[in-house]
């Protein structure tokens, strides 16, 4: 039987709310995420409509070890969602003074060698810098996390681009773990801190944190799995889990909500840098993604992102013009959920056309 059906304590604008009345399952949503229920690695879906949650459900298990259930405050690993909170926390330096898109990225990271020098912040926010991917430098038999200090260490020996920057296309985790390192050196803060001073506690995304081993806890997390011979395993962490600027922070429903919200207003991010975070910042070589913003995936009326690391895959896929967004995180490494997802939204574009 799919997990019960939890509403948000609050709704999504962020005002105190009164408990909702509970809506009945959906037989046909249900039938898509049949595969996430039961005794196997879960789901969490949310379906937002006018900053209301009008569909949000809980799948499987959290921890399959000891059956903790899926509900709408387990934390999930973002992953790839990840990156447009480090695009956010450049944008609110950019408001601040305390930096500008187009600083020379050297200007903060000075070590790098010369072949970054015409590399800006603009560049690593679209994919656009040619930096080479840090995965590719790990030796193979690493078995050790790097953090994002350490990607830089990665590149500083790499007195080469993949292409001039600014010319091409080419998503880059390693650029969203150099600007996590930015984010930190304007700021005088580490880049967890300022993701929890600046963004998480102004929102109310109270459990959401940029995961640190030793440093902090994740507030009922899930754990990532794989299936192995029939059987699930977990595969939480691998060697690059520990970067956090391009992946490492975790959530749920719950404070995504919130999150969501505040992309509509002005509570966190001025109007201006909402719009450039937006923008087609660049044409991608991504089948069906025709642009890419700053830390977004854009696709007509569809603004997104997925995120995928070892037992893990998630997407947040937002309609603004219609104030639909739909939120499905899981804790297995398969499938991607992002068909899911454009299935889910569909139900609803259907009837706002």
């Amino acid at each position: 039987m799919a997990g019960s059906l939890v509403w948000l304590g609050l709704l999504a604008t962020g005002g105190a709310a009164a408990a909702p009345a509970l809506s009945p399952p959906d037989p046909g949503i249900d039938a898509l995420l049949q595969r996430y229920d039961g005794q196997v690695p879960g789901a969490a879906v949310l379906v937002l409509h006018d900053g209301q949650p009008v569909f949000q459900r809980g799948y499987g298990l959290a921890v399959v070890e000891d059956h903790t259930a899926v509900t709408a405050r387990t934390n999930f690993r973002l992953a790839s969602v990840s990156k447009q909170f480090t695009a956010a926390a450049v944008l609110l330096l950019a408001e601040d003074g305390a930096l500008h898109l187009d600083d020379p990225l050297k200007r903060w990271l000075p070590s790098l060698p010369a072949a970054a020098d015409a590399i800006t912040l603009r560049h690593l926010l679209s994919h656009t810098g040619g930096l080479l991917d840090y995965e590719d430098l790990m030796p193979a038999t690493a078995t050790a996390q790097v953090h994002d200090i350490d990607v830089l260490h990665l590149l500083e020996a790499q007195d080469r681009t993949l292409f001039a920057p600014g010319s091409q296309y080419r998503y880059s985790n390693s650029g969203y773990a150099l600007l996590a390192l930015v984010v930190a050196k304007a700021s005088g803060q580490d880049f967890a801190t300022f993701l929890r001073t600046r963004i998480f506690q102004p929102l109310g995304m109270r459990d959401t944190v940029a995961h640190q081993d030793g440093v902090d806890d994740v507030a009922r997390r899930a754990y990532g799995y794989s299936a192995f011979d029939g059987r699930w395993q977990r595969t939480d962490q691998s060697p690059t889990s520990a970067v956090l600027g391009d992946g490492g922070i975790y959530s749920s429903l719950d404070d995504l909500a919130r999150w969501d919200a505040a992309l509509y207003d002005q509570r966190l991010l001025t109007t201006a840098s909402l719009r450039q975070a937006f923008a087609p910042a660049t044409r991608t070589n991504e089948p069906d993604v025709p642009f890419y913003g700053f830390g977004w995936r854009l696709n007509g009326d569809a603004q997104w992102h997925s995120g995928e690391s070892i037992g893990f895959r998630n997407v947040i896929l937002r309609y603004p013009r219609q104030h639909l967004t739909v939120i499905i995180l899981t804790n297995r490494d398969g499938p991607e959920p992002y068909p899911l997802a454009l299935q889910i939204a569909q139900r609803w574009l259907d009837t706002l056309q």
